[in-house]
């Protein structure tokens, strides 16, 4: 087995577009654990503030929420699974190089399915940002008008 530099250099080159892909899969990732960790925060104050009296108002939000929830940790496991992808991809365009191998067709298969679950993880982002606007817009006018 005798590995040139070039043919590394080679695929390096190639494998740079999907490291750069997945620093923006990590950063929507960091958005999206934020984005969690604020829904997780409001739920537990609203939950306290049930452990004191009933309101409707509270189980309502809290619905929302979970629902924003349940949003956002299926964008979560989509992101998590399109980095995955993208790391198989750049691991198969090395193992197919050392091993000559062709692996085109199953690099080609992994990256196309890691771009559905990207395209996924937003639609998910998306419609979550959809219900908290329209959850913010509904509070407005539940709370008491400004003089």
């Amino acid at each position: 087995m005798n590995i040139q530099v070039g043919d590394v250099g080679h695929i390096i080159q190639l494998a740079i577009a999907p490291v750069f892909l997945l620093t923006g899969v990590c950063t929507n990732l960091m958005v999206l654990t934020n984005r969690l960790a604020r829904i997780i925060d409001r739920s537990r104050v609203l939950e306290d503030r049930l452990d004191v009296g009933y309101s409707d108002v509270y189980l309502n939000e809290l619905d929302v929420l979970y629902q924003r929830s349940h949003l956002i940790n299926s964008s979560i496991t989509l992101s998590t699974a399109c980095g995955l992808l993208i790391c198989l991809v750049i691991a198969m365009l090395f193992l197919g190089d050392i091993t000559n191998i062709a692996l085109d067709k199953y690099i080609a298969g992994m990256f196309v399915v890691a771009m559905l679950a990207l395209i996924g993880s937003f639609c998910y982002l998306l419609r979550e940002i959809f219900i908290a606007s329209a959850s913010m817009r509904s509070h407005r006018h539940v709370r008491r008008p400004l003089k």
